[in-house]
């Protein structure tokens, strides 16, 4: 197997964005706004919803079109995207960045976590759920092992009391954008390998939302994930507060 692409000679001269869902939008704008040239846009195809079956842009597409930038669905079309000190960014893209790609464009990726505490798809729902008092985002290589490259910037976020997953994001979002921006100017590539225990933040299941009644503490955590619910006599009942 081929090495990863070299990171650039310090802050990139331009910028291939991968993201999908809203948490997304906002790394992607503060780019933008510092001045970053971003050439393409790579985000998940469109869905169809609703009974008239009408296909909906992603929040990343519609915003990339609002500021004039070229998107694609296919992960290898960002490399007819990239020159010299090209760096990918990935916010909550969906999927796996295939080696081929990674081969030719170094990335990094906003993770809303403490790495390696919480890799994966849901940090901030398997945080609260779990209790911590605390998690955090780093700016990390993308590898080809899921979220286990180096950091190379890390803040730490308290979890407020009764704190919900949505709130949370808020805040995580306010980090990110703040931190990537910051790291990507000054352009220091020698990151910090993760070390610690390796827990990993599988994605959120009906199971997780399911109250039992049987630890209040555990039940409160479930409702502030949002989504939690009670089965009564067949009948799925949702859980608000």
């Amino acid at each position: 197997m081929t090495m990863l692409a070299p990171m650039p000679s310090g802050t990139p001269k331009r910028i291939v964005y991968a993201g999908t869902p809203e948490i997304a939008v906002g790394p992607l704008r503060s780019l933008h706004e510092a001045g970053f040239e971003i050439s393409c846009v790579l985000t998940g195809v469109d869905k169809r919803r609703g009974r008239g079956g009408e296909t909906t842009p992603s929040p990343v597409k519609i915003v990339a079109h609002e500021l004039g930038i070229p998107v694609v669905h296919q992960v290898g079309d960002l490399i007819a995207h990239a020159g010299p000190d090209t760096l990918g960014v990935v916010v909550a893209f969906g999927a796996l960045i295939p080696h081929e790609v990674l081969s030719v464009i170094p990335m990094v990726n906003a993770h809303y976590s403490l790495l390696p505490r919480w890799r994966g798809a849901a940090p901030v729902e398997r945080a609260i759920l779990a209790g911590d008092d605390s998690t955090g985002v780093c700016i990390m290589r993308v590898v080809d092992e899921l979220d286990a490259g180096e950091v190379f910037a890390r803040q730490e976020v308290s979890i407020n009391d009764g704190e919900t997953a949505d709130e949370l994001r808020v805040r995580l979002d306010a980090v990110a954008r703040t931190l990537l921006v910051d790291t990507l100017r000054r352009g220091e590539w020698s990151g910090v390998p993760q070390a610690g225990e390796v827990v990993y933040a599988r994605k959120i299941t009906s199971v997780d939302r399911r109250m039992t009644c049987e630890d209040a503490a555990l039940e409160t955590r479930r409702i502030r994930i949002g989504g939690a619910f009670l089965s009564v006599a067949g009948q799925r009942l949702r859980v608000l507060e």
